[in-house]
């Protein structure tokens, strides 16, 4: 059975990158019919956050990507299910001692006393020499007896695991074909640190074997570490899982997509209104392909579409017009009363104060939903509705009309809208009849329309006229065009 994971650190928010590298996990599986595993890798116990675990846990839910196994939430608590567990490495450290024990045992892991004054000096005599910087390999030889001593006397350690010097590995990753990479060029890396605790590369290859995982799915700043995890798996006599190293996530520049040009967290995105949708929609394609021009998949077309082998190599440059264009898509295709439930929370959030029911809502964001891009931008966009703005007098006056011509104009289509009764108040009758009344009296269309739909939103630009009379309704609209006449008296 296929078996992916998506094993992210509780430091923070959930990346953008992140979302991208669970998305792909959990479509390899559900293609495939197998399970795709949630765990948490917290053994870097000085960057965790409280509450990053429920954070990341939330996010992944609201994006629909619920794991078969591992950890999630159960009633807005911290559960996990399955029979792998623990899924959390700081649950697991018995584990990971016992299998480092065995590498000591071999004489394919030894104890390493030296200090981080002398690993500085280390560092800066590499770097002067303009070598690879890397562990010297200082305490790979000392004899048994010295180490010993030194353990007795309770000397701070960690274990490192011995690595080839010549040679080069070589491996086959899904997305990048073959890979080589030159033995010297990685050095003896820390097993198990001082505070007891496994540093990644040890425990994410136990982990993966003792879960079963078939496929590592991640980014590729882990490319270069997998001569190691290749190395114990030699070690440990374990078959090596397939693997698919992700592209880079880049800014427009061209750099490593960070938080100084922009956002990057997954919940930033949910504050300002893009659809699960849309986001799972447009992270799918950033280094993914299926051919062809169809850009629009569901979670479930995504499923069936998708495949590692049309992961590119090349960086995916994170466009943000690109995300809205795929947001308003989503946008569109939602009923008019699902868009007015979702966008609720906005208008509370931007201080715009309900005080019509949901009916009524429905005919409000119809009159923006069109244009606008997110969900936060609806309630802004569509104020005017609710309150009038200040608007200057010579916003009303179209081209080369005058201001006196403007109030004779107001005036008299303030008569004829009179003359309607609120049954008719809708807006096909009334573009019907003001078209009529137009050619009756020899207007120009601009002249009656521009003035009209600047005094019913008090904006340069805005939805039509009709659209926004009939959600105003005869009586509010009768009195912002009472107000434009009394504006272009002064005009």
């Amino acid at each position: 059975m296929v078996r992916t994971r998506f094993a992210p650190s509780p430091t923070g928010y959930l990346h953008v990158g992140g979302l991208r590298t669970a998305l792909y996990a959990y479509l390899v599986a559900k293609k495939n019919k197998g399970k795709f595993i949630l765990r948490i890798e917290d053994t870097d116990r000085e960057r965790q956050v409280p509450g990053a675990v429920e954070n990341l846990l939330k996010t992944l839910s609201w994006a629909g990507l619920e794991p078969d196994e591992g950890m999630l939430l159960k009633g807005g608590k911290v559960a996990e299910k399955g029979k792998f567990g623990p899924y959390t490495q700081s649950q697991r450290l018995d584990i990971y001692r016992t299998h480092v024990d065995k590498l000591i045992d071999q004489k394919k892991a030894y104890f390493c006393f030296c200090s981080e004054e002398r690993l500085e000096e280390v560092r800066q005599r590499q770097q002067q020499a303009k070598q690879p910087s890397g562990y010297d390999g200082h305490c790979r030889d000392l004899s048994p007896d010295e180490v010993k001593k030194r353990l007795e006397a309770g000397e701070k350690h960690v274990v490192r695991m011995k690595m080839p010097k010549e040679g080069e590995t070589i491996f086959h990753d899904i997305v990048r074909g073959e890979v080589r990479i030159k033995n010297e060029l990685v050095d003896d890396q820390i097993i198990l640190k001082s505070d007891g605790f496994p540093t990644y590369h040890l425990a994410v290859v136990v982990d993966d074997h003792e879960m079963g995982v078939t496929h590592i799915i991640r980014g590729e700043e882990w490319l270069s570490s997998v001569p190691k995890h290749l190395k114990l798996y030699e070690y440990f006599g374990w078959e090596v899982p397939a693997m698919a190293h992700l592209p880079l996530i880049l800014n427009p520049d061209k750099s490593k997509l960070s938080k100084r040009q922009g956002d990057v967290a997954v919940e930033d995105y949910v504050k300002k209104g893009y659809l699960k949708e849309a986001l799972l929609n447009f992270v799918a394609f950033l280094g993914w392909n299926p051919g062809g021009e169809r850009e629009i998949f569901t979670l479930d077309e995504l499923v069936k579409e998708f495949s590692l082998e049309k992961v590119g190599k090349s960086g995916a440059v994170f466009n943000l017009e690109k995300l809205n264009w795929y947001n308003q898509q989503y946008i569109r295709r939602l009923s008019l009363d699902e868009l007015a439930e979702l966008v609720k929370p906005f208008f509370e959030n931007s201080g715009v104060k309900l005080t019509i029911n949901n009916k009524q809502l429905t005919k409000v964001v119809a009159l923006e939903r069109e244009r606008v891009a997110t969900l936060a931008e609806l309630p802004e966009a569509v104020k005017f509705v609710f309150q009038l703005p200040n608007y200057q007098p010579s916003l009303l006056i179209w081209k080369k009309s005058s201001a006196d011509e403007l109030k004779n104009i107001l005036s008299a289509l303030k008569d004829m809208l009179n003359t309607f009764s609120v049954r008719d108040w809708t807006k096909e009758k009334l573009e019907k009849k003001i078209g009529e009344w137009i050619k009756e009296n020899n207007f120009q269309t601009g002249s009656v329309l521009w003035p009209l739909r600047v005094a019913l939103s008090g904006q340069q630009n805005s939805p039509g006229p009709f659209e926004i009379a009939e959600v105003l309704g005869k009586e509010e609209s009768l009195k912002r065009i009472e107000k434009a006449i009394q504006l272009a008296a002064g005009a």
